[in-house]
């Protein structure tokens, strides 16, 4: 495994980028309230943002390091971190939940007339009730708040070598988990069961938690991916499905593996024969300056190819500290790959009525592409 945490040049890295940025885009600072977005400044990890009474927010000043404005009951862990500006408050205050103090600070670290920005594209949100905001806005004087012009997103999609160990150290602890598969699944063996098993075997090769397991198990395919498990058996026939986005230290991994229950039907064998195809077209082009819409298009083009490609919207996304990130395989995602990007290829087929899908993680690096899920051939395993 990998070692926990970062060394604080990597923040300091990461800090510098941000700034750059913000100069360019000519914006005094950053404000920040997402747990992602949080850790990426601080390496704060904690599950307490799991809980939705308590606003926490961390401002990105032009030049400096990263002030926290946060609830006093994450003021300690906080403190272990490389922040050393940090505002609390009781939490949560019903009449003045951090507003007051957030607003005093963020006129403290920007002039008069300064552009405070908040990450505002695709995939983000604002985690604070909207009439705190309102108020914030009114607590700011004459200064702007406006969009973050992409920053967040364009420092996020490019991972660093420490940020690709921690996301390969979770695709191989998921890989030790899927390899023992044949433990807990097989014919008679409800769905739900298998379920709550794999999430066990996630925790006992090294997963810190599951946060994500998605699946199903149906005659020739499944009706869909995200539905719960059922307390149905496994029968001869089903095709199962494990799709998991287990965490460690704080990085995800995101694939899935099919499994038939008995020997597959000869359209099974196909379908899933050709989404390895389809995977590894957009594998094979998956370099610096090709698009994301390329690699959709070449796995698309496979699939459509004497088949019927699921309806599922995108054929793979960007992944790190969360299950899904930018960009999006999609036909018009016209993002151009660097190196240092890890993304899933998740190409899908329609399967009377059914649908079989395939993902796999890979990086791309400055020459050929890398998976760091362990690449599977075209032959469905047997259950």
């Amino acid at each position: 495994m990998g070692n926990r945490g970062f060394e604080q040049a990597e923040f300091e890295a990461r800090l510098a980028r941000a700034q750059a940025a913000m100069g360019a885009a000519d914006l005094d600072a950053l404000l920040l309230s997402t747990e992602t977005e949080v850790r990426y400044f601080t390496g704060y990890l904690t599950r307490f943002w799991e809980s939705p009474t308590r606003p926490w927010f961390l401002i990105v000043p032009a030049s400096g390091k990263p002030v926290a404005v946060i609830p006093s009951i994450g003021a300690a862990l906080m403190g272990q971190t490389w922040i050393e500006d940090i505002r609390s408050w009781s939490a949560p205050d019903l009449a003045d939940d951090g507003v007051s103090l957030l607003g005093e600070t963020l006129r403290e670290l920007t002039p008069d007339r300064g552009r405070i920005a908040v990450p505002d594209g695709h995939e983000t949100h604002l985690r604070m009730p909207l009439a705190d905001f309102r108020w914030l806005e009114a607590l700011v004087d004459a200064r702007q708040i406006v969009g973050d012009a992409g920053i967040m997103r364009g420092l996020r999609m490019v991972k660093s070598a420490a940020e690709i160990v921690k996301i390969e150290t979770a695709c191989a602890i998921a890989g030790r988990a899927f390899g023992r598969v044949p433990e807990i699944a097989g014919p008679g063996v409800p769905l739900d069961d298998v379920f709550r098993r794999f999430q066990m075997l996630c925790l006992e090769e090294g997963a810190d938690w599951v946060p994500y397991l998605a699946g199903g198990a149906e005659q020739g395919g499944y009706a869909d991916v995200i539905s719960p498990a059922r307390p149905v058996p496994l029968a001869a026939g089903d095709v199962l499905m494990l799709d998991t986005g287990m965490v460690w230290d704080g990085y995800f991994c995101d694939y899935d593996r099919n499994w038939s229950i008995g020997d597959a039907s000869s359209a099974v064998q196909t379908a899933h024969a050709q989404l390895i195809e389809a995977s590894d077209a957009a594998f094979d082009i998956a370099r610096p300056g090709a698009t994301a819409a390329e690699l959709f298009h070449a796995m698309n083009d496979v699939l459509t190819r004497g088949a019927e490609a699921t309806d599922a919207g995108r054929l793979g996304h960007g992944l790190g500290m969360s299950l899904t990130e930018w960009p999006s395989l999609i036909a018009q995602d016209h993002t151009p790959l660097e190196a240092g990007m890890v993304l899933t290829l998740e190409p899908g087929i329609a399967l009377g009525g059914k649908i079989i899908v395939h993902e796999e993680n890979i990086v791309i690096t400055d020459g050929a592409p890398r998976f760091i899920s362990l690449r599977i051939g075209p032959e469905i395993a047997t259950l």
